[in-house]
């Protein structure tokens, strides 16, 4: 089946109410400089917490109104307020504490070796949910919104284990490990309840875990720390799973896994079929952000054991280089896909956010939108 310019009504093409959307973004946009110099000025004293949230208000309605006018119809604040996609959730959990260790991550891009480097965490009492995280954020989204659905994103429950392992669990809190992830698990539903109450309807888990663990290296490495590497995406199914059983009614949840996101550089490689029939048979969610923007990522082959109710996010327009894909040559990846996963069950997206960190991709914030559109305008000509 090739996958044609307005797909015609024998198709049963559906126009999507609900998200995910055939036009979809993982999260992060690039920040403007006039709030990258703000964050700067405030790092040296000289902004105060006040001034700043007003820069970072200024930025997010502007990046809102921008999506919307590019024709998305879901939009997130740009994670704007964020230092880190991740740790800036993370060491806000009661019972999680930053530590002085510093961590360094590889990575690797086109052109050699990168790394990240920051600061660990550690588990030294209860873990609780002692705010809702996010929640001011998201009610500044949530009021500017006019046309799309915010779109809150936040690190995955998983990724608190990830990040440094049993390890980092302070073994006179938890004895008995079990206890950790009872808890873990129940701080995330306290925080997926608190945000559903301020109106929040679409939420995603970002989860680098379950695509890193494809990576024999990865596997390797979690081993290497006392970790059952070969069953952890197991637990961590479970673990998510009890995180949104109670969820409120009308929530959607996505998660996206890509392989690690930093200055257009990335820390595991693989295709998803190590995880592949458990986290698309048994994770509870309304759909998957795949990666799938170049060979490392692996083929579609993974998605036949995607079920008819979920829907999965193909991220094909790479955020990583700023150089445009063309719409022909995103049709036949569809195309591709859609041997394995039916067209009406398929999206397209940006394969990862483009500041997964404050720092941002090796792009300009035109060439982002242009990425963006290229999204909208390809979707519209696929699914209509």
């Amino acid at each position: 089946m090739s996958v044609p310019t307005q797909p015609p009504a024998s198709l049963s093409i559906s126009r999507l109410t609900e998200p995910p959307f055939r036009a979809d973004h993982v999260g992060s946009l690039l920040r403007p400089p006039a709030l990258l110099a703000a964050r700067e000025a405030h790092a040296r004293g000289d902004l105060s917490p006040a001034d700043l949230r007003g820069v970072e208000d200024e930025a997010i309605t502007t990046v809102v109104a921008l999506q919307e006018d590019i024709g998305l119809r879901a939009a997130t604040d740009g994670e704007f307020r964020r230092t880190s996609w991740h740790m800036d959730f993370i060491y806000q959990l009661g019972g999680i504490q930053k530590t002085d260790e510093q961590m360094r991550v590889r990575m690797r891009n086109a052109t050699g070796e990168n790394s990240f480097t920051s600061a660990g965490l550690a588990v030294r009492s209860p873990v609780r949910l002692a705010h809702t995280i996010f929640g001011e954020d998201f009610q500044y989204l949530a009021s500017q919104v006019r046309t799309a659905v915010a779109k809150l994103t936040i690190p995955s429950p998983s990724m608190v284990h990830y990040r440094s392992g049993t390890a980092a669990i302070d073994r006179s809190v938890y004895p008995d490990v079990e206890e950790f992830w009872a808890d873990l698990s129940a701080a995330y539903a306290d925080e997926v309840r608190a945000v559903g109450e301020l109106g929040c309807r679409y939420l995603q888990f970002d989860d680098t875990s379950l695509a890193y663990l494809n990576d024999p290296a990865q596997r390797a490495m979690m081993a290497e720390r006392g970790e059952d590497a070969e069953h952890q995406h197991l637990r961590y199914i479970q673990l998510i799973n009890a995180a949104l059983a109670g969820r409120p009614p009308g929530m959607r949840v996505t998660t996206h896994m890509c392989r690690g996101n930093y200055r257009s550089s990335w820390a595991a490689e693989g295709g998803y079929d190590f995880v592949a029939e458990a986290l698309f048979g048994e994770l509870n969610v309304d759909g998957f952000f795949c990666e799938f923007d170049d060979e490392r990522s692996g083929g579609f082959e993974p998605l036949r054991f995607v079920p008819p109710s979920k829907r999965v996010v193909l991220g094909l327009v790479t955020s990583k280089r700023p150089e445009l894909e063309s719409k022909d040559l995103l049709k036949r990846r569809v195309d591709e896909a859609s041997k394995y996963v039916p067209l009406d069950q398929l999206c397209l997206s940006p394969q990862c956010g483009f500041s997964s960190t404050v720092e941002g991709n090796a792009l300009t914030l035109d060439e982002q939108v242009a990425k963006l559109r290229l999204v909208v305008e390809t979707a519209e000509e696929i699914w209509g």
